[in-house]
């Protein structure tokens, strides 16, 4: 196994891309429903931002019986993130030997891989992929380009969208494991995990646990840089340190201003807070942070936090799918007064005291997690950049023009 300096190299195995697939004759890959119980004993959980124990899902479809789908999630609507990306045009295979896999687990004959539109490169690759297999059995699957919108690859948006709706989340319950594509029970998993689970039925639980720690196994997909790199994708273990991570890329710590940590829905951390952190949800909630989909996008000495934060917290509103008044009307409200902030002036100091008013009206009262995501966004803002804030309450905005978080236009929902 290839190893770099933050831990060892699976996922993204040099070569792994020209090979076929993972299930090649020897291999003695494990089938069927007793897969459910490895993913269990190996500690699997999702990579796609929640982080929940891939066997629970697993095991709530298969116990439905009856007809099922299971839905390979590679839309990856967050900005700040390409892991998704990166792994599908890396390993295709190994994310439909997982597809395939979880299929026979929870006995599915239908999957689905979604992408996000605008990508033709990775559609063709997906699609020879999926052509030059012969080992697929009873599985179908079937590749699908989903609209591009920051929550248009949330598990219930996805099943909307592949029946026929909008991409837009649904209010919960039923969860898709209970009734999701056509009315069947459907598994929803990141494509990342999927390929984890690929890795389980080839190699078994106790390698999948040679690497990462006791209760977060395996490696897993980071996106870093964005300071003095463009940011790339990187593998390590889970628990790696953050500034191990951030050298490994060529992002020297000490010259870091801040690290946004899981993605737009995730957390600022300043630079001192940073050493004796790790890459484990245990660690990172000590700061009152999350990994969340991989995400650790660098801010730079003499970038101006609270514009980025500004401009990104606009951005968000603007991604509401207008379902609630939590989104339609208070993200906007929210993004009003945080620039406000930036602006400065008189009625600046008023509108930070409506930004933590808003934040607290927000938060877990929406449809979907955009409030809730932007809440804590927002608030870690407040708390990171405090020296940033007062210089704009008493000089107003600042003259840096560099937009460091990307924004992109967003698409329709269907």
């Amino acid at each position: 196994m290839q190893r770099g300096p933050t831990g060892p190299h699976r996922l993204l195995r040099p070569g792994a891309a020209a090979d076929g697939p993972a299930r090649r004759p020897g291999d003695r890959p494990h089938h069927g429903a007793d897969l459910i119980d490895l993913a269990d004993a190996a500690g699997v959980r999702g990579r796609g931002g929640a982080g929940f124990p891939t066997a629970v899902k697993m095991g709530a479809v298969r116990r439905r019986r009856g007809r099922a789908f299971v839905v390979a999630n590679g839309t990856e609507g967050e900005p700040a993130s390409a892991k998704d990306k990166v792994l599908l045009h890396h390993a295709p295979h190994l994310v439909i030997d997982g597809l395939v896999a979880a299929a026979e687990a929870v006995g599915a004959r239908q999957g689905f891989l979604c992408l996000e539109r605008g990508q033709p490169g990775l559609r063709g690759v997906l699609t020879r992929a999926v052509a030059g297999r012969e080992d697929l059995g009873s599985v179908r699957v079937e590749i699908v380009e989903t609209p591009h919108c920051y929550v248009s690859g949330e598990e219930t948006a996805l099943v909307r969208f592949l029946n026929g709706g909008d991409a837009k989340p649904s209010s919960t319950p039923p969860r898709p494991f209970e009734k999701g594509v056509d009315g069947a029970p459907t598994l929803v998993d990141n494509v990342e995990t999927l390929a984890d689970l690929a890795l389980v039925a080839r190699h078994g639980p106790d390698w999948f646990r040679s690497a990462g720690v006791a209760d977060e196994p395996g490696t897993r997909l980071f996106t870093i840089g964005g300071g003095r790199v463009a940011p790339r994708v990187h593998e390590a273990s889970v628990g790696a340190s953050l500034v191990d991570l951030l050298r490994a890329v060529g992002e020297p710590p000490e010259t870091v201003e801040a690290v946004l940590v899981g993605g737009y829905f995730g957390t600022w951390l300043r630079r001192e807070q940073l050493p004796g952190l790790d890459s484990s949800s245990r660690s990172l909630a000590t700061v009152g942070a999350s990994p969340g989909c991989g995400v650790l996008r660098v801010l730079s000495p003499g970038q101006c936090g609270l514009a980025e934060s500004s401009r990104v917290t606009t951005w968000l509103a603007a991604q509401s799918a207008g379902q609630c008044g939590p989104c339609a009307n208070g993200l906007p409200a929210l993004a009003e007064q945080l620039r406000a902030v930036h602006d400065g002036g008189p009625g600046a100091d008023r509108a930070l005291v409506a930004v933590r008013q808003l934040v607290g009206l927000v938060d877990g009262r929406g449809a979907c997690r955009l409030p809730d995501g932007t809440a804590r966004f927002v608030t870690s803002t407040l708390r990171a950049f405090e020296a940033h804030i007062e210089e704009h309450l008493w000089s107003g905005p600042c003259h840096s023009t560099a937009a460091v978080l990307p924004a992109p236009a967003r698409g329709a929902w269907r």
